[in-house]
């Protein structure tokens, strides 16, 4: 008895270390980003920095506006979102619920398997796949633009909202659905009546990795992308805010490497603000 309380002591305060751990690792990290991001904005000026439209860190006057980057990431995130949470939904709900098992099995692995594919060599197949069919579909004289990036991204997070999305759907009790059946209603609507509402916290989960992988990815994006800093436009060459810091972080110095960490900062702002809301409303809804 005693040898068993011990042992419960021991991994209760692992436990309460593992969980200061990572609050301390979440706030050094911001107070790291305030310290390295805050003195260029405050030397550039914060209208100039966030609202200016040119950016041109090695000229011999250099621009250090950000409005194109964060627009960018704005539009390239929405479009992933758009495309990919319907399809990533859509295809967890037939696995989960309309699939033979023998079908939905080795499907699921794949879909394991794509979550497993370096970021790298998605951008690899989009240069070489994606970017010349975009250029050859839409008569473009340059492949590498927004869209391409998108459709990019909209790929990548699938896998997160699909086995997450999946796994929701399979904790969802049988019983609601029985009941559905029973009342009357069919297969599908059960399906978007019943069970993704009860799944709904789960099904918000994945979305919320896939926003967050959507922000982040730097290197698929900086290959389809064109890595021009251009207002958006739908097949213009963009730069993401992630692009902007992984392109010139190598050979930066002084302002301009602090200006880069800026980026960064703002970056981190905006993931924040956006998981922030997410939760804020995902716990509103929840309540009765």
């Amino acid at each position: 008895m005693k040898q068993k309380y011990l042992v419960e002591r021991v991994m209760n305060a692992i436990f309460f270390v593992c969980g200061l751990t990572a609050i301390a690792c979440v706030v050094l990290i911001s107070v790291y980003m305030i310290i390295a991001g805050v003195p260029a904005i405050g030397k550039i000026g914060f209208i100039d920095f966030l609202f200016g439209t040119k950016w041109a860190s090695t000229a011999a006057e250099p621009s250090y506006g950000i409005l194109p980057f964060i627009l960018t990431s704005i539009y390239g995130t929405v479009g992933a979102i758009l495309i990919g949470v319907p399809v990533g939904l859509l295809t967890a709900v037939f696995l989960s619920k309309i699939a033979p098992r023998g079908l939905a099995a080795p499907v699921s692995t794949a879909v394991e398997l794509l979550a497993g594919i370096p970021s790298v060599v998605y951008g690899l197949i989009g240069m070489m796949v994606l970017v010349p069919a975009v250029m050859e579909l839409f008569h473009l004289k340059n492949g590498t633009c927004l869209f391409a990036a998108i459709l990019v991204l909209a790929i990548m997070i699938l896998p997160s909202i699909i086995s997450v999305s999946e796994t929701a759907l399979n904790a969802v009790p049988p019983e609601y659905e029985e009941a559905s059946l029973a009342l009357g209603a069919t297969k599908i609507e059960t399906i978007f009546k019943v069970s993704i509402p009860a799944a709904k916290s789960g099904i918000v989960a994945g979305i919320v990795l896939g926003i967050g992988r959507a922000i982040g990815e730097a290197m698929a994006v900086m290959m389809v992308a064109g890595n021009v800093a251009n207002m958006p436009g739908l097949f213009k060459s963009v730069t993401f805010l992630t692009t902007a810091v992984a392109k010139e972080m190598s050979y930066a110095s002084g302002l301009q490497k602090q200006a880069l960490f800026s980026i960064a900062l703002v970056l981190f702002c905006f993931i924040m603000l956006i998981n922030s809301l997410l939760n804020f409303f995902l716990k509103k809804g929840e309540k009765p």
